[in-house]
């Protein structure tokens, strides 16, 4: 396997990227990666990428602008928006590389980012496949288990950090915490799946800008999946508390070509041992499928 940094640009600022190459001699499909709430490439992705690479694909990791070895300032800004258009430079950039098939992309995201994979392929029809585990779908749905307290906190807080960022004062809060703790995630289990993810020594910190909590309500993919023409593969976790499988399962019914597997799992278990290896037969068995190398 061959590993080389390629960095590229959105809007104006340098955003970090791993291409990762199988060393056949050959140019192989490339699958574009990245993370989901607020975590950076090297969070548990390069496990998956180079089980991906081993079956002969090219894997193209980055991390969004503002997070992990990528420029931009304010640091550590979760937003659907933003990320969305990270993903569509980091796609047009893949498809200047020589040393991959620009052809034949897949997509792939968990989390947050697997809304975002969706969200970009509805509008691309040069996408040859989409791979999301445990994906966001519905801003409603991912907000079920959050109390009406809650909820108004986190949206003041949101108030808070959108009034400050006119004067270059803006308000963060926790990606991460304890149950009711004003965070992102704090659904029981979410702070030791969410933290086991971090390698050592990242750059990383837990904290987002509070704006997003007022675009997550209304954040949901699922409006957009009827438009892919691509073929969806989409992972669910019976047990998962933060992007619930059902609505994934009515994600996959909106979708010509989708595919709905279940895990008996929750959030966070699919990225290690027995759980994390049922998935990878699945994706691997739909990506031999759907973009056979």
């Amino acid at each position: 396997m061959r590993s080389t940094y390629s960095d590229f640009v959105s809007h104006g600022v340098r955003c970090a990227g791993t291409l990762l190459t199988p060393g056949t001699g050959t140019t192989a499909p490339v699958i574009v990666m990245a993370h989901g709430f607020g975590l950076i490439r090297s969070a548990g992705l390069p496990v998956f990428a180079e089980r991906f690479v081993n079956a002969g694909y090219a894997v193209f990791l980055f991390d969004y602008r503002s997070f992990g070895d990528s420029d931009g300032l304010p640091r550590q800004w979760i937003s659907p928006r933003r990320h969305v258009e990270d993903w569509r430079a980091a796609i047009a950039h893949v498809r200047t590389l020589e040393a991959v098939d620009s052809q034949r992309i897949v997509l792939w995201g968990t989390s947050f980012s697997g809304g975002h994979a969706l969200q970009v392929a509805s509008r691309d029809a040069g996408i040859r496949a989409v791979v999301t585990l445990v994906p966001h779908v519905s801003g409603p749905a991912s907000m079920r288990n959050t109390s009406p307290l809650m909820a108004l906190r986190l949206s003041l807080a949101g108030l808070q950090d959108l009034l400050g960022g006119l004067i270059d004062r803006p308000v963060y809060r926790p990606i991460v915490g304890q149950p009711g703790d004003v965070a992102a995630l704090t659904s029981p289990g979410a702070w030791a799946g969410y933290l086991q993810l971090l390698p050592r020594q990242p750059r990383w910190r837990n904290m987002t800008r509070a704006q997003v909590f007022l675009e997550l309500p209304f954040y949901s993919p699922i409006r957009h999946v009827h438009r892919i023409l691509a073929p969806v593969l989409v992972i669910a976790g019976r047990n998962d508390l933060v992007t619930p499988a059902d609505a994934a399962q009515s994600a996959v019914a909106r979708m010509p070509r989708g595919r709905f597997e279940l895990l008996d799992s929750d959030h966070f278990q699919p990225f290690a041992g027995d759980l994390f290896e049922q998935g990878m037969r699945l994706q691997l068995a739909f990506l031999h499928e759907a973009v056979p190398v």
